[in-house]
């Protein structure tokens, strides 16, 4: 039988299909890699000038309390500044405000290592996370305009593992550079390795990031800016310094004002909306019921990691007299584990729907197993590291999967809004949990090893709680 006329035109299709299907996957992956690249670095400097603050307070004969600003400016500069990031995003294009991010984050890193005094280097690093609360909501902001279904559930899985493998690997990275003492600049190359870094990112990302497309921007909303950076600000502060300084009467005034902040900021933008205007972050995104839940399951899981990174260091640390390096490849499994659940999710045909709950319930399952090692009379060593990795993919399958969920309960039009909220809730639930951890911590430090038990233990009621606001996601 003749072949029918228009087959090899078939056939000529097909393959012009398939070719345009693998340039536009990696597109799609030249994309992801400069995007998660710029959240990496930002996560990194979250936790490298933990180890470097005493080296920095010796060789500029800093106080403790301006070394404490080198590490918490950052931080509190960072949360601060996401949702109006995240709205800049919206406004300017994202990656228009990523590659700004990125310029602001690599210049005032450069000014970071070579500050000559503590002022400046206080100065520098607000300016440094100021720079990362530009770039880092459009991370997400980018993949939810790029991948969808699998794709995006797979994306959102390697996100995933440079939340989590920044922090660790700013750990490492600060111990072994400070170390190395390169040329004697001591402290230094922290901060300077990420200007050569971010350079090459800038150059990759204005060759390989689409150009933002051009349409209606919206304006944006100043006041809510103000009232909504007022609030965070009386809430990160006390968090991040009251706590080590035993919760004084200044802390406790800050949180007691962030309720009148707060309401508001909730007047502001409803009368925007009432106005048609543009709030700064859309009433249709904290309405919705399912995304409520979402940002409570992951501010609780979430919250949970970012406080044992802080508390295990003390236990390993203070408590057992172990090196940084050593308490930074402690959770070097958990990291590992984490990243697993990035590639095995997508490749799951059944089940998929309810693995915000066993991510939980895994992770809750990983405390509960390091509480019964301590219990048992358990102090550190392999069988502590693995029990730790159980937890790591717990948060791994919970962090992907809710991230995921709480995602594509809106359309890409509230991808910016999506982005400054999913971020800030993590922020803030991080500077919670530590808080509330280190506070618990301290108190009985005495004996380190039942102060572990105990802060362990909230951890398993913390987790559980986020499974049950997982099955309402979910269901």
């Amino acid at each position: 039988m003749a072949p029918e006329p228009n087959a090899p035109h078939i056939t000529a299709v097909s393959h012009r299909s398939i070719d345009v299907h693998i340039t536009q996957t990696r597109n799609r992956g030249a994309i992801l890699a400069v995007l998660l690249t710029g959240q990496f670095m930002a996560n990194i400097d979250t936790a490298v000038a933990n180890v470097a603050g005493p080296s920095i307070g010796a060789d500029l004969h800093a106080s403790e309390g301006a070394v404490g600003l080198v590490v918490s400016g950052y931080v509190v500069a960072f949360a601060v500044l996401l949702i109006t990031g995240a709205r800049l995003g919206s406004s300017l294009g994202y990656r228009r405000t990523f590659l700004l991010g990125l310029t602001v984050f690599t210049a005032a890193s450069a000014l970071c290592g070579l500050a000559p005094g503590i002022t400046l280097l206080v100065v520098a690093r607000f300016v440094q996370g100021a720079g990362a609360a530009l770039m880092v909501p459009q991370v997400l902001s980018g993949i939810q305009l790029h991948f969808e279904g699998r794709d995006r559930l797979k994306a959102l899985g390697y996100f995933s593992i440079a939340l989590s493998g920044g922090a660790v690997a700013g750990q490492l990275l600060g111990g072994v550079l400070i170390a190395a003492d390169l040329f004697g600049t001591g402290w230094r190359p922290i901060f300077l390795v990420n200007v050569p870094i971010g350079i090459a990112l800038a150059v990759a990302g204005r060759r390989l990031l689409p150009v933002d497309s051009v349409g209606h921007r919206d304006r944006l909303d100043l006041t809510g800016v103000l009232a909504l950076s007022t609030t965070v600000l009386l809430v990160i502060v006390p968090l991040l310094l009251g706590s080590e300084r035993g919760w004084p009467t200044w802390s406790w005034l800050c949180l007691l004002l962030s309720l009148p902040a707060l309401a508001l900021f909730e007047y502001g933008e409803r009368r925007t909306a009432a106005r048609g205007g543009r709030p700064l972050v859309a009433r249709q995104v904290l309405a919705d019921r399912s995304v409520r839940a979402g940002l409570l399951a992951h501010g609780c899981t979430s919250g949970t990691y970012f406080a044992l990174l802080f508390v295990l260091a003390l236990y390993l640390q203070g408590g057992l007299h172990k090196g940084p390096a050593y308490s930074g490849f402690a959770m070097v499994v958990w990291v590992a584990a984490f990243g697993l659940a990035g590639p095995i999710l997508p490749k799951l045909r059944r089940g998929v729907r309810w693995m915000p709950v066993i991510g939980c319930l895994v992770l809750t399952a990983g405390y509960v197993a390091v509480l019964a090692y301590l219990v048992l009379g358990g102090r550190t060593g392999a069988l502590l590291f693995a029990l730790l990795g159980i937890g790591g993919l717990g948060l791994g399958i919970s962090a992907n999967t809710l991230i995921g969920a709480v995602t594509s309960r809106m359309s890409s039009e509230y991808a910016a809004d999506l982005s400054g909220v999913v971020a800030t809730n993590a922020q803030l639930s991080g500077a919670l949990g530590v808080a509330l951890a280190g506070s618990t911590y301290a108190a009985l430090a005495a004996d380190p090893s039942r102060a572990l038990e105990v802060v362990v233990a909230g951890f398993v009621v913390l987790t559980l709680i986020g499974a049950a606001a997982a099955h309402r996601l979910v269901r």
